[in-house]
């Protein structure tokens, strides 16, 4: 049976070639500009055997990749990729609308070009679409129509397709064609809703002092301050910062969320839900609805891994902030699985 290629740019942690890989991927090539996510690469030889770079988009090109996979233009089944997005995220409140990551889409447009592959897939957070995203993005499409390709595009929702954490993502598919589409977006709600307790139930407590679990090393949160310690007490399962007495609130949330938005800063999970966005910063109870249901704590790095559907013994390189970002910014394995199954189906009818 014919094995299908990909290469994985912007591969941060590895979320994106794992579950391409479970669809049924070669992934021949991985890089990134972060030399500690392709040092957490390697880390985990059980689930990525291919090579795997440190390596800014720009320096990938003049076929420098086609060179080290071994392959001529055309030859790729899929490039994928997600060039990092703080440019357009909605989360951004300060600077103007240009930043220079946003022009990685570009860079990422001579990257497909060159490779000339397939399908393409590029993978964003919805704000790429909004005020600051669209033109770069409207202008990129419309390059890769001029290139014989098809774009589909659509926002998916990453608890639609089995992962227990809600997580809306722009996801890009550009299928190379010269006749009729042969790519279908994959079908919502087809596997059974995973809850936070589906996810991290099963894990025992950890020390509260900040350690991580004598067993578990990837089962670490940080120490919480008294303060802080009141807060997460003071809230049930599924309350935040609106649940909190006067006292307890920072004085910039003294006044109404439906002013100030952060709704959800100081808050705790539900067990029989999903969880919010898995954010960069989902280590911190401070920085959103990221305290365990029951326990009086943030949840660990590996519960934020689970969450994100990455297997329980993959492991995360850096200190916790490093390893909290990798997780964070990472595309879900098993979203990247469902999707790429489509590409596979789409390719065997094509090509």
């Amino acid at each position: 049976m014919k094995k299908f290629t990909a290469i994985d740019a912007f591969c941060g942690a590895g979320g994106l070639s794992l579950g391409l890989k479970n669809a049924g991927f070669e992934i021949l090539f991985s890089f990134d500009s972060d030399p500690l996510c392709i040092e957490t690469l390697k880390e985990n030889k059980k689930y990525h055997d291919h090579k795997c770079y440190s390596l800014d988009v720009k320096d990938s090109l003049n076929d420098r990749v086609l060179k080290i996979v071994n392959l001529k233009r055309g030859d790729l089944d899929l490039l994928a990729g997600g060039p990092p997005c703080q440019g357009f995220s909605i989360q951004r409140t300060v600077g103007g609308d240009f930043d220079d990551r946003n022009l990685l889409v570009d860079d990422y447009g001579d990257l497909i070009i060159e490779v000339y592959p397939k399908f393409f897939l590029l993978e964003n957070v919805t704000g790429i679409g909004g005020k600051r995203g669209r033109e770069i993005l409207e202008k990129f499409k419309k390059r890769m129509e001029s290139h014989d390709y098809i774009c589909h595009e659509r926002i998916l929702d990453a608890k639609d397709y089995g992962v227990p954490q809600r997580r809306k993502r722009y996801i890009l598919v550009g299928e190379r064609t010269s006749s009729d589409s042969h790519f279908c977006w994959p079908k919502a709600n087809q596997i059974k809703v995973k809850t936070v307790r589906d996810a991290i139930a099963h894990l025992p407590p950890i020390p509260s002092d900040g350690k991580p679990h004598p067993d578990i090393p990837m089962h670490r949160a940080d120490k919480l301050s008294d303060k802080n310690l009141e807060r997460i007490r003071a809230i049930s399962s599924g309350q935040a910062r609106e649940h909190l007495p006067n006292e307890l609130l920072a004085e910039c949330h003294k006044l109404s969320a439906d002013k100030i938005g952060h709704r959800n800063v100081y808050g705790r999970m539900e067990w029989d839900l999903v969880a919010p966005t898995i954010t960069a910063k989902f280590d911190s109870f401070t920085r959103g609805k990221f305290g365990h249901p029951v326990q009086d704590r943030s949840i660990s790095l590996l519960e934020g891994a689970l969450l994100q559907t990455f297997p329980e013994d993959y492991v995360f390189l850096g200190n916790k902030i490093q390893a909290a970002r990798q997780i964070g910014n990472a595309v879900p394995p098993l979203l990247a699985e469902v999707i790429g199954k489509e590409i596979i189906r789409a390719l065997k009818n094509e090509f």
